[in-house]
């Protein structure tokens, strides 16, 4: 452990940052008092928290930000945490992706969109939905009760009528005229209030149009609110969710096992449990150091900030995170623990999920970890494989080659730290040089900062095996890393040729001639394929993204006068460079701020090409 002279740091609130002795940052932390905060390191009973001595052994200096504030000191170490990524910060990686419904009401005909990110754009956020499978569904109920609008007004107005949607009842045309702006602003209301989970507003409100409407004899447009009114009761049925009481509330409990813990968020909107996220953390920290980091570290991403938050326990820092977060938000928001009522009920009720999430999260790890002991005595690995990494090559005939890394941690998809690779030292369709190539650059860069795989899997046969065996002998890590190679199932046709059959998935290990196989439907072959399948679909997508701005920059880069900003003109005039090239003359001089003299340059530029 480093010695430190701790009247030399100030007494003034800041942030603090622990480097090792390569400069890297290990951990960023804030204080009230920074001088006070440091010397609980130092201490002789230690700092409380399980993973300290370890990081202290690391630590070579400590360089420490004044700021005037607490509240300064916070977002600074927001900031920080983000650039840097400390190893020995609090990381959160929860089990799944969410998504939220986003409706923009300054639009004059606003639309719903499934997003999953939520941006202080202005517009309503609806969720967080653990299933955008299951949102879209319910959005097809809601376009059938209030037809909004599916596209964007421009892409729709090039229509020469309306579309499908409009023809099914499930659109109300306002690209083409077909409703007012007023009579689209009530069908809105209806949607949000809908997705508040303010139905028995939305329900009296129908009925009050049914009834107006059938006194003035409109009987089919009271008819046709009188089926909305049935299709959102018959919703309302079918959900029948527990109503806890007005309000949006996000509710944090905790479980904690040993060096273990379990951090359940529950989402309640409108009173209604709409959702579960859980984070599992593998050190134990003071808990309300543990609670604070993980506030800071959630509601630093771009989430729906709901009205109050709900904690397992006091926190200090309560007063300090509300009001970096209501400013965040635009609206206070509230933090605490409650003592009684309903409130303290769904405290307690966070905490019970907490205590389920970690008894399954710990049944699925020991049928993972049976999978990786399966697959580490199969292909007679140097040691456990907790950590495997998939490569592949993509190019068509040569141009563009690209490589891709996915990642398993703990038998599980790790999207964090998949990388690309674009091919800078090989030209044409050499899939052996790639490979050895990002091979090379990924073992350099582990070697570096002593981050390795326990397995290395690559999809191809023999020769891609024996490349990864060469590299894996240059850096002297045959021991110390699995090599296999995954090839393709054949298809061939049986013995008597009359009928065709696919062979297994086969596996190459290095120094044996015949491949191993896995049984039909087992677990751990899935996995595996699952892995490469994934490895291969990255790859193809980076490779479709660097070929689309090839063509994009060797069909309008390259012409004189047309820059980004007109190259983005263009695209979003004609909707795509197909559109553009097929342009006549004529329709590119018609277009908005472009110059006849450039329409003609553009026209006959890419009659050439």
């Amino acid at each position: 452990m480093i010695s430190v002279d701790l009247k030399k740091y100030p007494l003034s609130p800041g942030v603090y940052q622990m480097l090792d002795e390569h400069g890297q940052v290990l951990y960023v932390g804030k204080a009230k008092s920074l001088r006070h905060r440091l010397r609980s390191y130092f201490s002789a009973t230690g700092d409380g928290r399980l993973h300290i001595p370890l990081l202290m052994e690391k630590v070579q200096r400590i360089e420490v930000i004044v700021t005037d504030t607490e509240k300064e000191a916070l977002l600074l170490e927001n900031t920080l945490i983000k650039k840097y990524r400390p190893r020995y910060n609090i990381e959160l990686r929860d089990d799944k992706t969410y998504v939220s419904v986003r409706i923009d009401l300054n639009d004059p005909f606003p639309m719903m969109q499934v997003v999953r990110q939520v941006k202080n754009d202005g517009a309503h956020y609806f969720g967080p939905y653990s299933s955008a499978a299951a949102i879209r569904e319910t959005l097809k109920e809601i376009y059938r009760i209030f037809p909004l609008r599916h596209a964007s007004m421009e892409r729709c107005r090039k229509r020469g009528r309306p579309c499908l949607f409009h023809q099914i009842g499930q659109c109300s045309a306002p690209c083409h005229g077909k409703i007012t702006q007023s009579d689209y602003r009530q069908l809105v209301n209806g949607v949000v209030q809908l997705l508040e989970g303010r139905e028995s507003e939305v329900i009296a409100h129908l009925q009050r149009q049914m009834n107006a409407a059938s006194s003035a004899m409109r009987f089919e447009e009271a008819a046709r609110l009188r089926d909305q009114i049935r299709s959102i009761e018959r919703s309302v049925e079918k959900q029948k969710v527990t109503d806890y009481g007005g309000g949006n509330q996000d509710v944090i409990g905790i479980h904690q096992d040993s060096g273990e813990v379990e951090i359940v968020l529950l989402f309640i909107r409108q009173g209604k449990l709409i959702g579960r996220r859980s984070y599992p953390l593998t050190w134990a920290l003071d808990l309300q150091e543990l609670v604070t980091g993980f506030l800071q570290e959630y509601y630093a991403r771009e989430v729906i900030l709901p009205d109050q938050i709900l904690l397992p326990f006091d926190l200090d820092d309560a007063d300090l995170l509300a009001s970096w977060l209501s400013e965040k938000r635009g609206r206070k928001v509230r933090i605490f623990a409650p003592r009684r009522g309903e409130k303290r009920r769904l405290a307690l009720l966070a905490g019970r999920n907490a205590l389920e999430s970690f008894r399954q999260r710990g049944k699925r790890q020991q049928a993972r970890d049976e999978l990786l002991q399966e697959i580490q005595h199969k292909f007679h690995l140097p040691c456990f494989p907790s950590r495997i990494e998939c490569f592949d090559i993509s190019n068509v005939q040569g141009n563009q080659s690209v490589g891709s890394m996915t990642v398993l941690t703990g038998g599980e998809p790790d999207s964090a730290e998949y990388r690309r690779f674009r091919i800078k030292t090989i030209s044409g369709a050499d899939d052996y040089a790639s490979l050895r190539e990002v091979l090379t650059r990924r073992l350099q860069r582990g070697v570096e900062e002593e981050k390795l795989p326990d397995m290395i899997l690559i999809d191809g046969g023999k020769g891609q095996l024996g490349v990864l065996t060469a590299v894996l002998e240059d850096f002297a890590l045959s021991e110390r890393i699995g090599a296999v190679g995954i090839a393709k199932s054949r298809v061939v046709a049986n013995v008597r040729g009359q009928a065709v059959e696919r062979s297994e998935e086969r596996f190459f290990l290095p120094g044996r001639k015949n491949p191993v196989s896995f049984r039909r439907g087992a677990a751990s072959l899935f996995l595996l394929e699952r892995l490469r399948d994934e490895a291969h679909r990255f790859a193809i997508t980076y490779h479709r993204k660097l070929r689309s701005k090839a063509n994009l920059r060797s069909s309008l880069e390259d012409i004189p006068g047309v820059g980004p900003a007109r190259r983005k003109a263009l695209l979003k005039h004609f909707g795509s460079l197909k559109k553009i090239r097929a342009a006549k003359l004529e329709e590119l001089k018609r277009m908005p701020g472009l110059p006849e003299s450039l329409a003609v340059t553009i026209y006959q530029a890419l009659q050439k090409k």
